[in-house]
């Protein structure tokens, strides 16, 4: 067996787990940052016209600062994967999701002692929507790239559309359903997780994210070093 089966198997373990951290992650925007999502922007954008519309509660500040951290993010990491050929897509992934890592780890060290109750007279939360939405937009131009089906990390309409869709009861074959499962569960646990965690600290939601992450880009790493095996 050689190393590209194995690399294949970490790449999709390590997407499963970067979805945990999608989880994680909106759940600290949405919960503490002020109603704005970092991670999944299908949901920022209609939380900023909501917000255009002066829905109370709501702020187009936050959101627009979440929309163009993300798109900053992402063209950080479509120039990083802008020089991978077919062959070492995985390892320039691996560089974005390296980098990832880095503004995480920036963010849990800016939300240290950060409190919800200051969230409308402090610059704290802005910066800690950008850096958080600045990582996940490096890491989803690397996904995007990498086109692994089911495994977006971030965004799971597609995935239960496809557990539906491809079912036997539609007369399907139930292609990927482990996947499409594993992306689903991923993604509550990791929202839920992060309800939970945000209730003591935000700072250590965000360490626990930033380690999940790390491990995944360390694992993937490890795979891509690998020697071949016949």
């Amino acid at each position: 067996m050689t190393n590209s089966l194995t690399t294949e198997k970490t790449t999709t373990l390590t997407l499963l787990g970067l979805t945990v951290v999608t989880g994680l992650v909106d759940a600290v925007s949405f919960l503490s940052l002020g109603r704005v999502f970092t991670a999944n922007m299908t949901g920022n954008v209609v939380i900023l016209a909501f917000a255009t519309a002066r829905v109370p509660g709501l702020s187009i500040a936050r959101s627009l600062t979440a929309l163009l951290s993300f798109l900053i993010g992402a063209i950080i990491g479509g120039r990083i994967m802008a020089r991978a050929s077919t062959d070492s897509q995985a390892g320039f992934a691996a560089q974005a999701f390296l980098l990832e890592v880095l503004f995480l780890i920036a963010a849990s060290l800016c939300a240290i002692g950060y409190r919800s109750d200051l969230l409308e007279h402090s610059f704290q939360p802005f910066a800690l929507i950008a850096l958080t939405a600045l990582a996940m937009g490096t890491r989803n131009a690397a996904v995007r790239k990498l086109a692994i089906s089911d495994l977006t990390t971030t965004v799971l309409t597609l995935t239960i559309t496809g557990i539906g869709a491809d079912s036997s009861l539609a007369n399907g074959n139930n292609p990927r359903l482990a996947r499409r499962m594993g992306s689903v569960v991923a993604m509550f646990l990791g929202a839920a997780l992060g309800a939970v965690i945000i209730r003591y600290s935000i700072s250590a939601a965000l360490a626990l994210a930033t380690a999940i992450s790390a491990l995944c880009s360390a694992a993937l790493f490890r795979a891509l070093r690998m020697p071949d095996r016949l």
